[in-house]
């Protein structure tokens, strides 16, 4: 049992369930009816960041109750939330926690415009791990996407990070043109091949200039063989991504504190690649 003392009706979230069996959130599972309203925030906050809950037995329901606080909070559009949930990022890399990775970036998008400074502010310090900073990518493209209103502040966002292309880590420059590329993003083309110039982009990730090319509209095929560690136009690449996409989705049946130290970082790497290739086929 958590040392921490929890009022309802947040107290309903320590032992509302394993979220592997209850219906899909968002599009399945509303928690507003159970009674939450802006004045819970702080407390919603204080069990998301619960160390004694993350850490829970993982047999027990309790270790799923940061997760449905930060559920909550992105339905409540609780912009309270944004900065001590950013603090929760460096768990995908320090504990390979694909929970923090697949969820954080639709509580963001849930909460919506501002959430836009504080996760720009969080990619332009360097002392957060890649795949923190990829969450953070992942967020501002999908906080682009469901405000259609601040569209272009997250392309503002993405555009001020890839300008720091020689110093940011490659995969990060990757995810963020393939952001850049999902808000359709043409005006920031030259910027994105500078990067690719300048061998500042995983090809893995979103493949090269040239596929960015195709992916614009720009060209309709390749007109140069697929360069040495560039993975568009090889299927036989996407059918293994796939496959390593399928074995993250079973290793993900897991409770969050067992399965946070089970997940190798490249699988995640594949499997994240893998579900942005197929979107684009």
């Amino acid at each position: 049992m958590t040392g921490s003392i929890y009022q309802f009706p947040v107290s309903q979230l320590l032992t509302y369930g394993d979220c592997l069996e209850l219906p899909r959130w968002p599009e399945e599972l509303d928690y507003l009816p159970l009674g939450f309203g802006p004045e819970h925030v702080p407390e919603l906050v204080r069990m998301a960041m619960d160390d004694d809950l993350l850490w829970a037995d993982s047999d027990g329901l309790e270790v799923w109750a940061p997760i449905h606080a930060w559920r909550v909070l992105g339905q409540l559009r609780a912009e309270a939330a944004v900065e001590p949930l950013l603090t929760l990022l460096h768990l995908v890399d320090d504990q390979n926690n694909d929970w923090v990775d697949e969820e954080l970036p639709q509580v963001f998008a849930m909460i919506g415009p501002a959430a836009i400074e504080p996760l720009a502010a969080y990619l332009r310090d360097p002392s957060h791990g890649t795949w923190a900073c990829i969450a953070a990518v992942d967020s501002l493209g999908a906080i682009g996407k469901e405000h259609p209103e601040a569209r272009d502040a997250c392309v503002a966002a993405l555009t001020g990070i890839l300008e720091d292309f020689e110093d940011n880590d490659r995969s990060v420059n990757a995810f963020i043109i393939s952001g850049l590329l999902d808000l359709k993003a043409v005006q920031t083309a030259q910027l994105m091949e500078r990067a690719f110039a300048a061998d500042a982009v995983d090809l893995s990730v979103v493949g090269d200039w040239e596929e960015v090319q195709i992916a614009m509209g720009w060209k309709i095929a390749r007109e140069t063989p697929v360069p040495e560690g560039g993975w568009f136009g090889a299927e036989a690449r996407r059918e293994e991504l796939v496959e390593a996409a399928a074995r993250v989705e079973q290793n993900r049946a897991r409770p969050p504190a067992n399965k946070s130290r089970a997940k190798a970082k490249a699988r995640r790497k594949q499997a994240k690649k893998s579900r942005r290739k197929n979107r684009k086929r």
